[in-house]
């Protein structure tokens, strides 16, 4: 049997039960409904970038979501809607709508997992976030058995947010997307290292190749484009998420802390740089414990890497010392 360290990308994770490869939609639903409904132990996996699962998994049932499909389901002038199978890749989903001139996940390219993971976290970074241009979500709910279609009002998406990440149980099963054609452009830059790397000013559009091919070489830098041959990249990504402190609390911090204002609630909570906490904690890139092989990246601070052979128990142990200093 697979172990599950061989199915994510910071490799780790035990030998479970069963794993259930899923190849179509009907086979995801059908494999779903009969583990739930033999009260199974489960998970379902995608790309496994995402997860750290425990060393000893001796009861778990694996859903593998490896369905495949992207299909045109509506254009009017400048938009077009895009219903696509949960287990596709998401960077090859973003390569293909860069393919077809459509613009609005461009500056998310380089990510790791699949496009159904891709709004149980609502996946960003700079400046666009998957909540934007999600207009539907195919789910299989856990409670019902039933097929629901969930617009992005009742997502309830946040920052690394939705409602899938409280309490919300099931699968999905397809994710569609409303994007722009803007002739090959991107939608406007929004991030400040962004329109640094391509010598614009906020706002401003470039060709989607150009955004796209910053975009990696900016991940790149930090670790965060898997490379089998780069250590940096067993990881999670981002581990740890920026915290929301009080503006008070934010007032007591020193002024080289980066922070953004939250427009949610005019000011009233900060949002500060957990990268620049964790290094002011005194955890530096490539920090480990004795004996551990978690580390910390080299190339940035916020993602916890096996350097070869780490356990889940070690990568544990490391993010609690890591938020415990902070």
């Amino acid at each position: 049997m697979t172990k599950l360290a061989e199915l994510t990308t910071i490799g780790v994770g035990g030998e479970p039960a069963r794993i259930v490869p899923c190849h179509s939609r009907q086979e995801l639903i059908d494999a779903a409904i009969g583990v739930w409904t033999r009260g199974d132990d489960w998970l379902v996996l995608g790309g496994g970038s995402n997860l750290v699962i425990a060393d000893s998994v001796p009861e778990l049932t694996v859903l593998q979501v490896l369905t495949r499909g992207v299909a045109v389901t509506s254009e009017t002038g400048e938009l077009v809607r895009v219903g696509v199978q949960a287990g596709e890749n998401w960077d090859a989903f973003v390569a293909h709508c860069i393919e077809q001139g459509w613009a609005g996940v461009e500056a998310l390219s380089g990510i790791p997992g699949t496009v159904g993971a891709a709004p149980m976290q609502n996946i960003g970074a700079y400046g666009q976030e998957v909540s934007s241009v999600i207009t539907d979500v195919e789910f299989l709910d856990y409670e019902t058995f039933e097929l629901e279609h969930l617009t992005s009002a009742e997502l309830d998406f946040g920052y690394r947010d939705s409602v899938f990440k409280r309490g919300k149980l099931g699968v999905v099963t397809q994710v569609e997307f409303e994007l722009q054609k803007h002739g090959g452009m991107s939608a406007p830059v929004e991030f400040d290292q962004l329109a640094s790397a391509l010598g614009v000013g906020l706002g401003e559009q470039v060709a989607l190749e150009q955004v796209r091919t910053s975009v990696l070489n900016l991940r790149s830098a930090k670790g965060m484009v898997l490379n089998p041959a780069d250590r940096d990249t067993a990881s999670c990504g981002s581990f740890f998420t920026n915290p929301y402190i009080s503006e008070r609390t934010a007032r007591t911090l020193p002024d080289g802390c980066p922070r953004w204002d939250n427009p949610v609630d005019d000011g009233a909570t900060v949002k500060v740089s957990a990268a620049w906490l964790i290094e002011q904690a005194g955890v530096k890139r490539g920090f480990a414990l004795p004996g551990s092989s978690a580390a910390v990246s080299s190339k940035h601070t916020l993602a916890i890497t096996n350097r070869g052979g780490a356990t889940a128990r070690e990568v544990a142990e490391l993010a609690a010392f890591i938020q415990q200093r902070v």
